[in-house]
């Protein structure tokens, strides 16, 4: 597969000028202006798993806990918390002076709200769920979790970075149905929404909330202290990354959340621009099946898809020949992280089989089956990855339905179990940050749980054994021989396709100071001069 052409029609140059008026000179140090990965076009982290949603509500929303830079999870609305010896019984205070953006006090009833939306559907939030007697608010600031079953990883479920997060808002509106977005953004955190300014598809801007009670603490990741130094930040989406990118070098924006591999000689080569890698866990590429509509409700063509599949072509589409970016990977789960294993990945290795998969596909009687293949285009990755996947399920005998669309319709279309011809869909794509990926706690995308897995509704009991053996495993051996056994198990099953993991820039004008590598934009401690 030779390298895409991104730019073909875009002409970049540093002296070009911008041809939306939306973005404007970014002006003076107390406004920052951001272009997100994607567009905004929804703001609720726990009804869907957007990290571009994510990013924005983890600004107006605060958590019980944080995870820092080790994905430890460390005290943050929360002033601390006691645990019964047999981790049954978990009882959390709140910090006092927490705030919503009304101006009401938080209180246990709000938290409690919260935590019971989050649960119906976050993963891990399941498993409290299904182990919880009984929540009980001891006063305003004390609430108490009676388990019938113990849970070590509590405190990493309030605290984890990967949506759905467990946000703490208003009573009323965490009463919202946890399958409906919420209308109203009142939040708990530094930032607060700015709807009146919201445009999807041009423009988000977020106000710096005066109130908010920082904590003493230096800030790392989502713990300690989130200290804006900010009045406002816009999120400038513009209407391609030519623009993107003469935007960051005329200093028309600070910071470019993801810029393209073919930008990144050239921003190089701008003084006053500086980059680096974003996310040292890197990223996981994900072919996401339907399991529920053919022809993906039967195994035979989801092994077929894998047998062919070529991690090299996806990762160079996806971000280039630069082998320090990426590597093939026989894994659901993170490379170098404790536990990595490829047990059961021998179907990605290899020369790739494409009369192998046609012939599986004919046994199964699927060949010439139409495939409805959803491709975000705004996104680099996505529309990358879904040229690529296109031209492979033609290969092995699909009839292709290549859906054109943007982000936010993918985000919406993926939730629908309905049959392609109906709105629904049979492949999407995306992207799983590698910090979500080193275990099964933060790694939505794995759960094979039928109705309440993620999106393509996967259903494997072998999968599903395995995640509760690292559950309830006693010690790291028996950890690491439950993450063989649900690679092993989820690639007998084909859960989805991992196209490769790979590395991607971030880039931000030298007058910006304060960026970390994360698997999020970090816009606390960030400064200009």
């Amino acid at each position: 597969m030779k390298r895409r052409n991104l730019l073909k029609t875009a002409t970049f140059a540093a002296g070009s000028v911008l041809a939306a008026p939306m973005v404007g000179r970014a002006q003076g140090s107390r406004v920052l202006k951001f272009v997100p990965q994607a567009n905004l076009s929804s703001m609720d982290a726990v009804a869907g798993t957007q990290y571009v949603v994510r990013n924005a509500a983890m600004m107006v929303w605060d958590t019980l806990y944080g995870v820092n830079a080790k994905l430890e999870p460390q005290p943050q609305m929360c002033e601390g918390h006691e645990a019964s010896a047999d981790l049954k019984t978990w009882t959390f205070k709140l910090r006092p002076g927490l705030k919503f953006h009304d101006g009401e006090t938080v209180t246990t009833r709000d938290v409690l709200a919260s935590l019971n939306r989050w649960m119906v559907r976050d993963t891990m939030g399941q498993i409290i769920k299904a182990r919880l007697d009984a929540p009980e608010a001891l006063d305003d600031r004390s609430f108490r979790f009676r388990l019938n079953k113990p849970f070590s990883k509590m405190l990493f479920a309030l605290g984890k970075n990967n949506a759905p997060m467990a946000l703490i808002m208003p009573e009323r509106i965490a009463r919202t149905d946890p399958f409906k977005l919420i209308s109203e953004y009142v939040g708990s955190g530094p930032m607060k929404f700015n709807t009146a300014e919201w445009v999807p598809g041009s423009k988000a801007v977020f106000d710096k909330f005066a109130d908010y009670p920082v904590r003493p603490e230096a800030g790392e990741w989502l713990a300690g202290g989130k200290r804006m130094y900010f009045d406002r930040i816009e999120w400038i989406i513009p209407s391609d990354a030519a623009t993107a990118g003469a935007a960051l070098q005329n200093g028309e924006v600070d910071w470019w959340e993801t810029p393209l591999p073919d930008l990144i000689p050239l921003l190089k080569r701008n003084r006053n621009v500086a980059m680096d890698i974003a996310d040292p866990f890197g990223n996981i590429g994900s072919l996401r099946f339907n399991h529920l509509q053919p022809p993906f409700n039967d195994v035979r063509a989801r092994r077929a898809v894998l047998m062919a599949l070529s991690q090299a072509d996806y990762m160079q589409a996806v971000v280039g020949d630069n082998p320090d970016l990426w590597k093939e990977s026989a894994s659901f789960f993170t490379p170098g992280a404790t536990g990595y294993t490829e047990d059961g990945g021998d179907i990605l290795k290899g020369k790739r089989d494409i009369e192998g998969a046609r012939k599986l596909l004919a046994e199964a009687g699927l060949l010439g089956a139409k495939v409805t293949l959803v491709v975000a285009m705004d996104v680099a990755i996505t529309k990358a990855e879904g040229e690529v996947t296109a031209d492979l399920l033609k290969k092995i005998g699909f009839d292709v339905d290549f859906v054109a669309t943007d982000w936010g319709t993918v985000g919406a279309r993926r939730a629908k179990k309905d049959p392609p011809a109906q709105g629904g869909w049979n492949i999407f794509h995306t992207w799983h940050a590698g910090a979500d990926c080193i275990n099964p706690a933060p790694y939505t995308a794995l759960d094979a749980g039928g109705d309440k897995a993620w999106f393509g509704w996967p259903k494997s009991d072998a999968v599903q054994a395995g995640i509760a053996a690292w559950y309830d495993a006693p010690d790291a051996a028996a950890e690491k021989a439950a993450l063989a056994s649900i690679n092993k198990a989820s690639f007998d099953y084909a859960t989805y396709g991992p196209t490769g993991f790979f590395l991607m820039y971030q880039a931000w004008r030298t007058n910006i100071s304060g960026i970390v590598k994360a698997p999020f934009p970090v816009f606390w401690g960030v400064q200009k001069t």
